[in-house]
């Protein structure tokens, strides 16, 4: 048996000792062999194997570190989706993942020199949001995959359907309102009387028959039947110059009985939006937030404001600060809602009009909410009384 043989003593210390990670300096990645230290490095050069491949590589040195260079980009870029693909991270705690594999391509064999620069263009390319921070440099992975954004399109796309058909039903029911409104006081005035006392059947002494009527009016069928009918069916005129109600001939003022009826109806509708837009989860884009993480104290985030740039998984907010300009990521539960001066815009994050811009008209501050005016959109005009302040919050301007 030869003296470097695979079952060797010698062979067995030598793949021991070059289990671990090396100097990054004595690597030939042409070779792909890593020496123990310098001497062996020096020697390696020397040696026959070495120069023949360095002869290949002066051959289109520019294409060999290229190709180089675009295989550790993208085995770094894998490594990220796969382990930090929704968060934050420290681009030294990424590298010494990565290279914890000792076949992978090393960076001295790259276009890049050190890490930072690596950083860098990553930054530029917009492969990674790139941030230096007095802890060094952090990185987060942008999702371009296309099933993401195909996803994220179908999304938006169902959303924007369920926000048209609500305006249907809104406008749908509006109509049904004015109707209702215009109709009632005319009924109450052309319906007849009944009768509250009853009456007793008693056979009378000359033996007629008794007759039972089941209508509810006496009167023959003709042309009022005709139009009952057509008071159903068709919508009535409004006279623009009294406000009275036309119908076969007829008017009547629009009376203040109905507006209990409508009301009612309002207040409905208004339970049934709130049920459906109050959700656990209030974050939304574009929105400024106040940080409330005492976590946060030592660095100096707590109780300093931010704008939400991007909502992950609907509970968690990136959010930028408003003075350092850092990212962070803070679940919602250690945020509060921001409410701007009378006059400002604000957005309804929370109830019955979710989703919907306003301006602060009041403040009431015994009672913790204030008064709003949505601007925009099918309920433009409308004033909400009473809303409380974790529902609405200041929009960037």
């Amino acid at each position: 048996m030869g003296k470097n043989e695979f079952l060797t003593p010698k062979a067995i210390a030598n793949r021991i000792k070059a289990k671990g990670l090396q100097k990054l300096r004595w690597y030939c990645q042409m070779c792909q062999k890593q020496c123990r230290d310098e001497n062996g490095f020096k020697c390696h050069c020397m040696s026959e194997s070495h120069q023949r491949q360095m002869e290949v590589f002066g051959q289109n040195p520019n294409r060999i570190v290229d190709g180089y260079s675009e295989e550790f980009e993208s085995s770094f870029l894998e490594h990220m989706k796969r382990s930090h693909r929704f968060s934050r991270v420290a681009a030294t705690v990424v590298y010494n993942e990565y290279i914890s594999d000792r076949h992978h391509v090393h960076m001295n064999s790259t276009q890049w020199a050190t890490l930072t620069e690596f950083v860098k263009y990553l930054g530029r390319t917009g492969q990674c949001k790139v941030e230096e921070t007095p802890k060094g440099w952090f990185i987060t992975y942008v999702d371009r995959d296309s099933e993401t954004l195909f996803k994220e399109k179908m999304k938006n796309k169902r959303i924007r359907a369920d926000i048209a058909d609500e305006e249907k039903q809104e406008r749908e029911i509006r109509r049904q309102i004015e109707m209702a409104e215009q109709l009632k006081p005319l009924g109450n005035e052309t319906a007849e009387p009944l009768e509250s006392e009853p009456k007793v059947l008693a056979k009378s002494e000359s033996g007629e028959k008794i007759v039972l009527s089941l209508g509810a009016s006496s009167k023959p069928v003709g042309r009022e039947r005709v139009g009952s009918s057509k008071l159903v069916f068709e919508e009535p005129e409004i006279d623009a110059k009294n406000g009275k109600v036309k119908q076969n001939g007829k008017s009547g003022k629009i009376g203040g009985a109905s507006r209990t009826a409508l009301d009612d109806l309002m207040k409905e509708q208004e339970k049934a939006k709130e049920r459906i837009n109050r959700k656990d989860y209030w974050l939304c884009e574009g929105i400024i937030v106040k940080v409330m993480s005492k976590a946060l104290a030592e660095k100096g985030y707590y109780k300093q404001k931010g704008i939400v740039r991007k909502v992950i998984e609907k509970y968690v907010g990136e959010i930028e600060m408003l003075e350092s300009k850092h990212v962070l990521r803070v679940d919602q539960e250690e945020l509060e809602t921001v409410i701007p001066q009378i006059g400002g815009l604000v957005k309804i994050v929370n109830g019955a009009y979710r989703g919907s811009n306003a301006r602060l008209l009041a403040v009431d501050t015994d009672n913790f909410c204030a008064k709003v005016q949505i601007e925009k959109g099918i309920y433009d005009g409308r004033v909400l009384n009473a809303v409380e302040y974790e529902d609405i919050c200041k929009i960037v301007q």
